[in-house]
């Protein structure tokens, strides 16, 4: 097993696709009429021409089959589930963008200090949202969900350190979980580090969300021919996403 660089990893290494050159080209140049498969009147009449174009459209039939039977497994009723909880996921990760979330506030006393209440409420709200997408993600059978799942959970585990600062755990099955008191200790500028401004780590999310919820809307993805996404599945709740080689 070795771990997925790219998921063009999943294109099929082996391309047994017939060579029709020798059919439709010249084989020897323009003064050889033998060269030319087309041009050769004993093919034709001893029926080698018939039988090489029977072959050649028999190999595209199979192929245009192939790719048919390659359709996504998933069920409109899983699908429309992927798409609510990435939803949710896209709408939670925007939310914590805002930037009135951020912004100092008149408390009750007269001073100014944060919301730290909607700032809870908010991160509560993103982690609880980002943790079903996960698992959805874990029993899809879509390759571009599966593939914008695994490049999310990647990237958190990239910010793993940072999010512990402010109580937000990544755990060994890629699920976040948040210490409370951890998080009402946090230091502000690394909480807007996180969850603000572009590329953000909140704006990374948001756009994977916005991705998986195009991709469980296209009932059309497909597998490519040599990919076997139950074992990425798996591995992806597992936290170890790996191809199998």
């Amino acid at each position: 097993m070795s771990e997925i660089k790219n998921f063009s990893d999943y294109s099929n290494p082996y391309d047994t696709t017939p060579d029709y050159s020798l059919l439709f080209g010249s084989g020897g140049g323009s003064s050889s009429s033998s060269g030319n498969i087309l041009g050769d009147y004993v093919s034709i009449q001893n029926g080698s021409y018939k039988k090489l174009l029977k072959a050649y459209y028999s190999q595209k039939d199979s192929e245009k089959n192939s790719s048919s039977s390659s359709a996504s497994k998933d069920t409109p009723q899983r699908l429309s589930l992927m798409k609510g909880v990435a939803d949710d996921l896209k709408v939670a990760s925007d939310a914590l963008q805002k930037k009135s979330l951020w912004e100092k506030k008149k408390t009750k006393d007269g001073t100014e200090d944060y919301d730290w209440d909607a700032i809870t409420k908010a991160v509560n709200t993103f982690v609880s949202a980002y943790n079903s997408v996960v698992e959805q993600a874990g029993k899809s059978d879509t390759k571009d969900i599966l593939r914008d799942a695994v490049w999310m959970t990647n990237g958190t585990k990239k910010s793993g350190a940072l999010l512990a600062k402010v109580g937000i755990n990544v755990k060994g099955d890629n699920k976040l979980e948040v210490d409370a008191d951890e998080l009402k200790k946090a230091d502000i500028n690394a909480l807007k580090t996180l969850f603000t401004g572009h590329n953000s780590f909140a704006n990374r999310v948001s756009q994977k969300a916005g991705s998986m919820s195009k991709a469980s809307g296209n009932t059309n993805s497909t597998y490519t021919k040599s990919g076997n996404y139950s074992n990425v599945l798996a591995d992806l709740v597992a936290g170890k996403v790996n191809e199998e080689v």
